[in-house]
């Protein structure tokens, strides 16, 4: 059953105000850095939402079929690289790359790609069982993203995303986030680790089955857990509307209305040195096999930073010499890779 919301606690999307970096204001920058979390609007343009809802519409299976709730997104077209040219076209964004790079403080070179998925999400008026989605626990995310705990909140590591593509008006569900304040919040104390599914506690998503589970065996971790709840903010999107947050930031889904259809891209780019952070699909170049081969000729054109990353080497790398790059020309010359710039590079060794 969808929620009822406090307007006051709603968030509506900043427009995209490029600032001195490029792309992101310093205020959406901040509040990414300091907050958690930046809700922005205008980042791409309306056709290409357009779009890309369309074309995944047309592959996603209709509510209360058998696959409606496995099919998530973790799989097939709904993946990147995907015959939905929409997927790509917004994983390689110029603007989304230059947003992530304004957010981590680097260069983009030294990004890699580590997850890009469309999720369908069908509003349900009962939940089902101990992991179901409708109406998450408040969580944070970086356990099933790495093999670790992330760094200290100052040297952020990965940026996720949620791009919006539908409204809240005709789904519901909006997403729910606790805004860090300050360096002493008890919302953000160290470590992060009291979410279902770290260290010893079980996994649960459902968030009734979640906060009862505390309640009858860490009744004063269900007590400070209630507080996270008392703070949650919620995203008021609209198509198009992008959601950046963190490894770190504590969030959760929310109910939706029954029957309707949420769509959702998710994407999440990593620092490149950070290699415990896990990708959670299968190799880029596996789609190479496709038919059609739509994943050798988005190689071949895309822009450096776009082969970036996605892990291919850059001109100037320690990979590149004379045959490599005649080898490489092999392979993908024939969708019209210019090796151009690899060999300049090797020139001015």
């Amino acid at each position: 059953m969808k929620t009822e919301i406090d307007p006051s606690r709603m968030l509506r999307a900043r427009p995209v105000q490029p600032g001195a970096n490029g792309v992101l204001d310093d205020a959406a920058i901040a509040s990414w850095r300091e907050r958690g979390f930046a809700f922005v609007s205008g980042l791409f343009g309306g056709e290409l939402m357009r779009r890309l809802f369309e074309e995944a519409a047309e592959m996603i299976a209709p509510p209360g079929s058998d696959e409606a709730e496995t099919k998530r997104g973790f799989g097939g077209n709904l993946v990147f690289p995907s015959t939905i040219s929409g997927l790509n076209e917004v994983t390689l964004h110029p603007n989304l790359l230059g947003a992530v790079t304004e957010l981590l403080g680097t260069r983009i070179q030294d990004v890699r790609l580590t997850q890009s998925d469309l999720w369908p999400k069908y509003g349900r008026a009962d939940a089902r069982g101990a992991l179901d989605n409708q109406d998450q626990r408040i969580h944070v995310d970086f356990p099933n993203h790495t093999l670790v705990h992330p760094a200290p909140w100052e040297s952020p590591e990965a940026v996720e995303m949620i791009v919006y593509l539908c409204d809240i008006d005709g789904c519901g569900g909006p997403t729910a986030v606790v805004p860090r304040e300050g360096s002493d919040d008890p919302a953000y104390r160290w470590p992060i680790v009291d979410t279902p599914g770290v260290g010893e506690l079980d996994y649960l998503n459902d968030k009734e089955s979640a906060e009862t589970f505390f309640a009858e065996r860490r009744p004063g971790l269900a007590e400070w857990r209630r507080s996270l709840y008392e703070r949650e903010r919620y995203v008021d999107f609209r198509r198009g509307d992008v959601l950046f947050y963190r490894h770190d930031t504590w969030h959760r889904g929310t109910p939706m209305i029954p029957g309707a259809l949420r769509l959702v891209h998710n994407l999440t780019f990593r620092r490149a040195e950070c290699e415990w952070i896990s990708t959670l699909h299968k190799g880029w170049s596996w789609s190479a096999y496709s038919r059609g081969k739509f994943f050798e000729r988005l190689l071949a054109d895309a822009s450096l930073d776009q082969r970036a990353v996605l892990g291919f080497p850059q001109p100037g790398s320690s990979y590149w010499n004379d045959a490599t790059i005649a080898a490489v020309e092999a392979r993908h010359g024939p969708f019209g890779m210019d090796m151009t710039p690899y060999r300049e590079a090797l020139a001015e060794v």
